[in-house]
Parts: C-alpha cells; structure tokens; sequence
C-alpha cells in the first residue's frame, strides 16, 4: 500500500520515487534535515514526550496558516490572523463567563466573530478596492482594538469545558495537535476537493483571465476571506485553552509566522501556488527550530536572527523555484528538473549550515553529573529583566550549575512553549518569571506532575504550586512610592499614574500599594490611570496624551522605571522641577535619572539579587533541602540625596 501510494504520488517506486519526493518538496528535505541534525545535537530532542510538545507549539500557527494558504494561494495576504483570534477567543471568554451566554453559544459567537471580520476584509478587498495588505493591516488594529475593550485589557478566565482543548487524551495525546490535523484535513478538502478551492487557483494564477471566464471574483474573495476568519477563530480558541485564559494581547505577531509556515512550505507569494501539507511542514519547521534552540541553549537573541535567516531564505527559494519554473528548457534535457534539484539541495545546505551554526552559538552544557535549571523570563527587552538574568548566571556559574535561559518576548503562549521545552527535556528545576500569572499556570502544573520543582521569580503563579517564590513586597514598595510623592507634594495636588502590563501580579501588587498608600493622603487626587506595559515608549506616549487633557498634573507614579523614564520625556522641563516622577525598580537608568534629579525618586528591588536568590532555592529544591513559600527581596527608596551610596 505505502509503495503504491508513493508510486502514484511520484510516478516512480523505491529509492527512485522517495528521491523525487525529496526533490520536488523541498521543505520536508529541510524538515528531516532539521530533525536529524537536532537528534544528533540534543539528546532530549527525539524523545516521544518533546515530539508531543513540537506538535502542540506548531497547532496554533499551523491553524493560521491554513486559513493564510487560502488567502495567498489567490494572490492576497492576510495580516489581521493574530488579531482576529485573540478578539475571537475573548468574545467566547467574555461572553460564557461575563455574561452568562451557554458555552456552545459562546464558541458559535466566536467562530461567527472570525468569520464576519474575515467578510469585512473580504468586502474591502473586494468592493472597496483596497490593496488586501492595507485592508487586513486596518482590521489588525480593529480586532485588537476591540478585545482590549470587551476584556478591560485584563486577562479573562477560560470556560473548564473549553480548556478541555487544551488537554490531553489518555494522558498523552495533546487534543491542539488533533485540532490542527483536523483543520489541515479540511483545509486540503477545500483546496483539492471543492469549488472555491480551484477558484483559489484561478484567481491566483491570473485573476483577469478567471473573471473573463466568468468565475465571481469578488464573491468568490469574500469566501476566501471568510474561511481564513474562521481558521483564526478556531485558533485564537485552541490557544485560548492551552492558557486556560482569553488574553488580550494573544497571538501578537502570529501573523508573521503564519504567512512565513505558508512560504516555507512551497506557496507562492505571487500566487496560484500552495497546499495544505506544504503549510502544515512549514509550521513545524518552524516548531521544530524553536523547540531545538531551546534545548540547545542558544541565545534568545541568537534565535531571533536564526528564524529571520530561515525565513528570508524560504522567500528567495520561492523567487529562484518561480524563475527556474519560467525559463524554458529543452525537451529530455532535465534542465528544468537540474535546476529544481539545485534549488533544494541549496536549501538543504543551508539548513545544515544553520543548525551547524547554532551548535556554535550553544552556550555549553555543564557536566552530566551537575544540575540543570531552566529560566523562563517574560522579557529581555527590560534592563529589569536583564539584570534578574545576571544575577541568576553569575550564582549559576557559582555553583556549578548548567542554566539555559529564554526570553518570552512577553508572549504568555511562547512562554507555554518554552516551559513545555523544560518540562520534556527533564531538568532538576525551573525558574519562571511568568508573562502572565494565570497563563502559566497549565505549564507549572505540567512540571509539577512531572516531579520538577518550580521557582516563580518577580511574580508569581495564580492555580498552581511552586516550590517558592522569590519576590519583593510590591505592595509595601507600592505604598512607598505614594509617601514619597505624597509628601514631596505637601499632601496636595493632581497626579497621575503608569499602570504596569494588565494580568501580571506586579502590576496587580503595585497597583494596590499605590492606592493603599494614597488613601492617606485624602488631599492628592489621581486625575488618570493608563496602563503603558512597562515599556518606557509606550510611557512616553500615555504620558503625552494625558498632558493634552491635564497640563496641570503636578506628580507621576509610574509602576516601573522604565515608564517613569518615558514620562519624564513627555514631561520635558518639567521633569523634576515642577512635576517630580517617582518610578519602581532601580534600575541603572532609572538610578541615574535619579542622580540627574529629573526622577525624584525609585523604589529600588536589587533585581540581581532575585535572579541569585531564585537560582539558590532552585538549587535547594533539587536537593530536596527545604524551602521558604515566599521568599522576600527588601526594597528602598532611592532619592538623590542616596542614590551614591545604593549599589542595588
């Protein structure tokens, strides 16, 4: 049966028929190359738990990608995917757990939310005449827009009948990855079996030409739209439930992704071209480069430039397979057959080269016999965060201890992934500096079955155990900052305050330090309070606006330094001479802002000594030597009058 069905698919049997197969599916050669090479650099990658996990990671983006093929295959693009699928799992969220709407209600409600945004792009495309990149760029904003407001930008807790999607069938087959073969079975019925699916083509490979032969374009695009709508939905919800929470800001960038697993896999951007299979290979492609760089310890960083290579390189494969395809070549001279071949064993190699290059960047593994601890921190991109990683590797190093470290890029579903990656590779412990307090929960239960201690730093994690965790009293630090500018200001005046990223106990924790600490002050009135994620441009763009409606602010609480700092820009001259800012955490900048005098004051955390401490219990957990429940980390105001003798 398996020789006959690769004799039909190729046109040859045996070793002749499984090398044309390689040949003319260039994506699954670098697939198998890219697991070969993984198996030979990692021993924890080809195990049946971590094969489990690629394919759980590939479902959500695997399910965008195959509502994107719809859309590229006929000439368009798509970017509102990510969008569409947070906005869709929130209106399930919002409405079965807000509102009382029966749960088979709810998820009718979502799909028919991806559908109708997908109608609205269609519409535009179509009607409108609005090229497709504008039309979805427009709802990206739109959907997203709109799941901020149906959720308050805060987190939404999952229907339990609905987390189920998250789950596993007897313990061992995740239900994501039943989904994503499900989704991929239609999607191929849809392109090779159906109607639209040749229209697809049609339209793709010259739109005039199918409208002069009376195919309905316009209509056939609203279809086409549609459809990829509805495969956001049902992605937005599998991610939904595998976080047990509908986030907001879910599925940021998964865009990007779902078009590059679309190229990858053989579709053309020009159109006309692509299949379902050739989407599903790229997703796991990309899965599979990610969980490997993962366990082979390569930089954050480093992974960041390896999946842009892998990308790039799949669109210029797509350029030379299209012009090998359009330069005619004399018959029974293979030429044309030569050039595909080129084409792929060049790909070939250069996979090779890139796994042989991450096996250079690895960062070396310690002896067998020592411990292996992994940290999953929410950012990188926050001096903050980078610091805690200091501290952590400098008492790794200390102690003879083998730490991989990741960056979640503040993706609560990448972070999910990574701490999956921990959890199957079999480490002594985990240390987790959780993107979202709720989101991480489903993980750290995982590693908890699994018998791996958990360590939450900075934050910690909501339905879940952990073995401690090692924080600072961000409600007493909270209550500091409000005494501090409270009493700079006489007890008086309008202030503002920079709420830190919604869902996190940081921010949570602060919040209520500063209202705690404010309310003995009945003479200081908060006229706004705006979340700026603790990013220091998004500060700097809240602050301005605020301005515009209350140039009379006299003081800033900002829930990290890095938003006092892009206050203080907004503030300009104002900064420390009319309107003192009062940050939180100490960091280098904001220490030396505090030295310059334009922050008045931060309430400095020695985040080097959470990254040591979390480490050292972590460390302690393995040995099975006893553990505090919460570890607290002193925190202290710095003002200019002590800023030169704080070393953090």
């Amino acid at each position: 049966m398996a020789t006959d069905t690769l004799k039909s698919a190729t046109g040859a049997s045996g070793p002749a028929g499984l090398r044309r197969l390689l040949l003319d599916n260039g994506a699954l050669t670098a697939l198998i190359v890219l697991v070969v090479a993984l198996s030979a650099l990692s021993g924890d990658f080809l195990t049946a738990d971590n094969l489990l996990n690629v394919g759980v990671q590939a479902a959500v983006t695997a399910v965008l990608a195959f509502g994107v093929t719809f859309v590229i295959v006929s000439a368009g693009i798509d970017l509102s995917v990510g969008s569409v699928a947070a906005l869709s799992a929130t209106v399930l969220a919002w409405g079965a757990t807000q509102h009382g709407v029966p749960v088979v209600l709810a998820v009718v409600l979502a799909v028919l939310t991806g559908i109708v945004c997908g109608l609205v792009n269609g519409f535009l495309v179509s009607y409108g005449k609005l090229p497709p990149f504008i039309a979805t760029l427009a709802m990206l904003s739109v959907a997203r827009g709109l799941s901020l407001v149906l959720s308050g930008g805060v987190p939404i807790p999952f229907p339990d009948s609905v987390s189920h999607l998250g789950d596993t069938l007897g313990d061992w087959l995740p239900v994501p990855v039943l989904v994503m073969v499900a989704m991929g079975l239609i999607a191929a019925f849809v392109l090779g079996r159906t109607y639209i699916g040749r229209s697809m083509y049609a339209i793709g490979g010259n739109e005039e030409a199918a409208r002069l032969s009376g195919l309905r374009v316009k209509r056939q695009k609203l279809a086409i739209y549609a459809l990829s709508g509805l495969f956001a939905a049902v992605a937005g919800v599998v991610l939904a439930a595998r976080l047990s929470s509908a986030q907001p800001q879910a599925a940021d960038g998964y865009e990007l992704d779902a078009i590059a697993a679309v190229v990858i896999g053989g579709a053309s951007l020009a159109g006309g071209t692509g299949k379902a299979s050739g989407t599903l290979i790229g997703a796991l492609i990309l899965a599979v480069l990610r969980n490997g760089l993962n366990l082979l310890n390569v930089s954050a960083f480093w992974q960041q430039v390896v999946i842009g290579v892998v990308i790039a390189l799949a669109v210029l494969f797509d350029t030379l397979r299209r012009k090998a395809g359009a330069t005619p070549v004399a018959a029974g001279t293979g030429g044309g057959r030569g050039r595909q071949a080129a084409t792929y064993g060049l790909a070939a190699v250069v996979t090779v080269a890139i796994v042989g290059a991450t096996s250079f960047l690895h960062n070396g593994s310690s002896a067998a016999a020592n411990p292996r601890i992994g940290l999953s921190l929410s950012t990188l991109n926050n001096p903050f965060f980078v610091q805690i990683r200091a501290g952590a590797q400098a008492e790794a190093r200390k102690k003879g201890v083998d730490l991989t470290v990741t960056d979640a890029q503040n993706d609560a579903s990448q972070q999910a992934n990574q701490l999956q990656n921990f959890t199957s590779s079999g480490l002594g412990a985990i240390v987790v500096n959780p993107v979202d307090s709720d989101a991480a929960s489903n993980s750290v239960k995982a590693a908890g079955k699994a018998r791996i201690p958990v360590v939450a730093v900075d934050r910690g994690v909501n339905g879940a155990t952990t073995a401690t965790l090692v924080a600072s009293d961000n409600v007493a630090g909270g209550e500091l900052a409000a005494k501090t500018l409270a009493e700079k200001l006489g007890g008086t005046g309008r202030i503002v305050i920079l709420q830190g990223q919604a869902g996190t106990s940081a921010a949570r924790e602060r919040a209520q330090g500063f209202a705690a600490g404010l309310r003995k002050y009945p003479g200081i009135k908060v006229v706004a309070q705006q979340p700026a994620d603790f990013d220091r441009s998004k500060g700097l763009d809240v602050m301005s606006n605020l301005l515009q409606s209350h140039p009379d602010v006299r003081g800033v609480i900002a829930a990290n330094d890095e938003m006092a700092l892009g206050a203080i820009k907004a503030l300009g001259s104002k900064a420390g001479a009319s309107v003192p800012v009062v940050g939180f955490d100490g960091t280098p900048d904001g220490l030396a802002a505090v030295k310059k005098g334009t922050l008045y004051a931060s309430v400095a955390q020695q985040p080097t000594q959470l990254g040591r401490i979390a480490v050292d219990n972590a460390l302690k957990a393995i040995r099975g030597e006893k553990v505090d429940a919460t570890v607290k980390v002193p925190v202290k105001v710095v003002t200019k009058e002590n800023a030169a003798g704080f070393t953090g």
